[in-house]
């Protein structure tokens, strides 16, 4: 079918150069082979044109070599190129490979995609540059958690009371992904405005297990965390778990928090002792192994911003009635996963998971 239009072409172009060496005008030209052609004649337009070449001296009825780009580009020369391009210069975009090599951009993106496997990530923010020292530290502790694990099972979960404090802002922004809503294509494109968080916040304190949470406490204004508060609340969170964990003070307690300077100071070290309660080891500079911080705290966060308090009432009001109404299954998840989180710093070699 091609070669045949490509004749039929050849062949109206070959009777236009006559006609035009015959003395005819354009619009006779396609009159006449309007009659004879029919609907594959050609358009008005293109007879003019062919009738102005070949009237200005050109000869030849063949279509002239185009100087575009061969048809296959993908060549195993020109991906190695690429390769090449991409590993002198990680950040290198699409558009600058596609203009290097002279390339269009589509197909610089299918050999990026498609040939190569790669794709272009972001780095991950992490909350310190960790020395092998730290990282040693991390494999150690994790290991001697997956010990106890694999010999106490979920036993050992079950005894896990874990805490950490978090700050919540009276109002703080809702993030970009958080306003994404489905639009119709002749919906109106909605605009957000950039605004601050508020000044005015409260200092959060949760203490929680596999059941749920068993103290939420506020830091009163003025105050500040310090071994002393810290303490007095430790004492209030053994009261709690006497009335709220029937039971559970007889199996015994494992108490898990982070390094801040209240939890390891020795007036807190030697409450703890005094409660009879048993520490999780916890290496330091590591949130990713705390609970609170890698399962709770990001839900709450999400729940809360963009809603404006008015109060510090408020403030606290709202957030513990989001954390007694998650149910159970949610918390309980949230300690199982340190298993994984262990087993994950073990095989990375103490680096983040």
């Amino acid at each position: 079918m091609a070669d045949q239009e490509a004749c039929s072409r050849i062949e109206q172009r070959s009777v236009i150069k006559f006609l035009v060496a015959e003395g005819c005008k354009p619009v006779e030209i396609h009159r006449r082979m309007s009659t004879v052609y029919g609907a594959t004649c050609f358009s008005r337009k293109n007879v003019y044109k062919w009738a102005k070449l070949f009237k200005e001296g050109r000869s030849s009825v063949e279509d002239e070599d185009r100087p575009g780009r061969p048809t296959e580009v993908r060549s195993p020369e020109v991906i190695e190129s690429v390769i090449d391009l991409i590993q002198s210069d990680r950040r290198v975009t699409v558009d600058d490979i596609a203009r290097t090599l002279s390339l269009s951009v589509g197909t610089a993106h299918k050999i990026v995609h498609d040939d190569l496997g790669y794709s272009k990530v972001s780095c991950r923010w992490v909350p310190k540059m960790l020395t092998p020292e730290h990282k040693q530290r991390r494999v150690e502790l994790s290991q001697q958690c997956l010990c106890r694990y694999e010999k106490d099972g979920d036993e050992f979960l079950k005894k896990v009371v874990t805490c950490d404090e978090t700050w919540v802002w009276h109002y703080e922004p809702e993030s970009k992904r958080q306003s994404m809503e489905w639009k119709h294509v002749g919906s109106p494109v909605k605009k957000k405005f950039k605004s601050q968080r508020s000044t005015r916040k409260v200092m959060l304190t949760v203490f929680w297990d596999m059941q749920g949470p068993i103290t939420i406490s506020f830091l009163e204004k003025g105050s500040t965390v310090n071994s002393a508060n810290y303490c007095e609340l430790l004492r209030q969170v053994k009261k709690d778990i006497k009335n709220k964990r029937r039971g559970h003070q007889s199996e015994g307690v494992i108490l898990h928090h982070d390094n801040a300077r209240p939890h390891t100071a020795a007036r807190t070290v030697q409450t703890i002792n005094e409660l009879g309660w048993e520490l999780l080891p916890h290496p330091p500079y590591s949130p990713d192994l705390a609970p609170s911080d890698f399962h709770l705290f990001g839900p709450l966060k999400a729940f809360t911003r963009g809603t404006k308090f008015e109060s510090d009432d408020e403030v606290k009001s709202v957030v513990s009635d989001w954390l007694r109404h998650q149910s159970k299954d949610f918390y309980a998840e949230g300690i199982r996963k340190l298993v994984h989180r262990w087993e994950k710093c073990v095989t990375v070699l103490g680096d983040y998971v």
